[in-house]
């Protein structure tokens, strides 16, 4: 009876330990496909930009109003009273159309190759090293920045200042690009090209290095652990902030190479050049304010629906 005893005891022993043999390493995170990301980024990327596009459009009448020999605008607050006097409120939103046919592709360009670039230089634990974390984050932003970014933005600027003309020439969006390719070629969608490569590629660096070191100080040694919306949320914002204040200097200079008075600039170098002699070092942070409020959000909300659309994505379609 104890012979008995001991080898059921052995088998039970064994068949209890098996499943942990034949399951992942703990707290090895899985692969994200890149189709899920294209999709949750899309509409992450949508939403985001309805809900934020009054602050970008303040941030640019700021930067652009700020070249006039007699500045209209007085500050964030003052500009957004007298947009929403001379134009109700809708006024906040001329230029919407421009960013937001741009800011769902963005995305989803964005989260794509940011996820396709980790699968391939994280370790067989989904964790990637410092300079993995900082080139895919580079990575993702110098692609959004050639094949969306650049274009889009262009087109929105030159929007949004036309408005503010006597005599607008641009009737929407389509108008707007048709007119701008038909005077400028499509070289003329492509201003700034240099300064959104830089500014795009060091914002989705700094982003995505604060985002995930924060996420995975929250999640202690298990990178599958969820830390919630809210942490997310948080975390989000710390890391738009880190972008704004790293960059705006580079968005200044990209918005005036995009403005109706680019061609004042031979290139990108020129602008910072006469920027700095003519208004000096403060220049390069103008709109600060508004981009600081619309960025922190904007990238909180960002991650925040990006990790809930590929949580309900894993569970309704599962991929390897």
């Amino acid at each position: 009876m104890d012979e008995n005893t001991t080898k059921s005891n052995l088998k039970q022993s064994t068949l209890v330990k098996r499943p942990a043999l034949m399951s992942a390493p703990t707290g090895a995170a899985r692969k994200k496909h890149p189709i899920k990301a294209i999709l949750a980024g899309g509409i992450a990327g949508g939403l985001e930009i309805c809900c934020t596009f009054p602050t970008e459009y303040v941030k640019t009448q700021l930067q652009l109003d700020s070249r006039a020999e007699v500045p209209k605008y007085k500050g964030p607050l003052h500009c957004a009273t007298v947009t929403v006097k001379e134009h109700g409120f809708l006024g906040l939103y001329r230029g919407l159309s421009s960013l937001l046919y741009g800011s769902i592709p963005k995305a989803s360009i964005r989260f794509s190759v940011y996820e396709f670039l980790r699968n391939n230089m994280a370790d067989s634990r989904g964790r990637l090293s410092q300079v993995g974390n900082l080139t895919c984050g580079l990575g993702a932003g110098v692609a959004e920045a050639v094949l969306i970014v650049c274009p889009m933005e262009t087109v929105k600027v030159k929007f949004i200042h036309d408005q503010t003309q006597p005599n607008p020439k641009y009737r929407g969006f389509f108008s707007g690009v048709w007119t701008i390719i038909k005077t400028e070629g499509i070289r003329g969608t492509y201003q700034g090209l240099t300064a959104t490569i830089i500014k795009q590629g060091s914002n989705q660096a700094i982003r995505f290095f604060v985002y995930n070191n924060l996420k995975s100080y929250l999640q202690g040694s298990d990178n599958t652990k969820e830390i919630g919306a809210i942490k997310t949320f948080g975390i989000g914002g710390i890391a738009g902030a880190a972008s704004v204040f790293g960059n705006t200097p580079v968005d200044v200079v990209k918005t005036r190479m995009q403005g109706l008075e680019a061609s004042r600039y031979k290139n990108t170098l020129d602008c910072v050049m006469k920027t700095w002699k003519e208004e000096g070092a403060r220049a390069f942070y103008k709109g600060t304010v508004p981009r600081l409020g619309r960025v922190c959000f904007d990238v909180a909300f960002v991650f925040t629906i990006y990790e809930q659309v590929m949580k309900l994505l894993d569970k309704v379609w599962i991929t390897e």
